[in-house]
Order: structure tokens, then sequence, then C-alpha cells
């Protein structure tokens, strides 16, 4: 499985991002897909999540109403679309796979696989 995240690296506060996620040799039609993002010096959280079981999509609490993910109809790429980014946000996000199809909870150790992660920087 391999998992490329890319998008744009720098915006300033209260500007907006898009990053996406391929995963390159199959569809995740019937996993799960989370993006987490790990700032410098703190643990690395998750912040969004499809599960394929009931195809809900999950935010944490930080980033709901700013943050949206979303697919494509392929199943191959998801996105994070970010909006209003603080300075605090800066951080290296990444993206993963759940296997069994369930994304929450949103933690990093239920997840199989990870891209390489993408840096975003916020500027004030």
């Amino acid at each position: 499985v391999q998992l490329v995240e890319s998008g744009v690296g720098l915006v300033q506060a209260g500007g907006s991002l898009r990053l996406s996620c391929a995963a390159s040799v199959f569809s995740f039609d019937d996993y799960a897909m989370g993006w987490f993002r790990q700032a410098p010096g703190k643990e690395r959280e998750g912040i969004s999540c499809i599960s394929s079981r009931d195809g809900d999509t999950y935010y944490a609490d930080s980033v709901k109403g700013r943050f949206t993910m979303s697919s494509d109809n392929a199943k191959t790429t998801v996105y994070l679309q970010m909006n209003r980014l603080e300075t605090e946000e800066t951080a290296v996000y990444y993206c993963a796979v759940d296997i069994t199809g369930w994304c929450i909870p949103l933690i990093t150790k239920r997840y199989d696989d990870w891209g390489q992660g993408t840096q975003v920087t916020v500027s004030s």
C-alpha cells in the first residue's frame, strides 16, 4: 500500500489549503481513511476520517466547521480542505488507511499504513 500526500505547503493565517492523498495500488472502498498531523514537539493527532463501514465522516473538535474531508468517486484519493487556518496548525500532515473499514477512534495505533507526510506552514 502506498499513500502519497500532496498540497501547497505555505499559507497565511486565516487562509485555506487543500491536501490530497492518493492511494497508488488500491481503492479504499472497503477501508477507512484518516488525516493526522504532528506539530513540532507534539504527538501525532487525528483530525478527520472517513469510515467505509457506515459512510460517515468524523472530525476532531479542533477542526470541526473549518476542515472538510472528502474523496473522489473512484475512491483512490482523499482530500482535506482546510479553511481559516491558524498558526498553531503548522505541522506535518499525514494520511493513513485502516483496513477494518472503521475509522474511529481516531488514534494512530489503529491505522495500518501511512503516507510520508506533507509539511503545512501557517504564517502570521
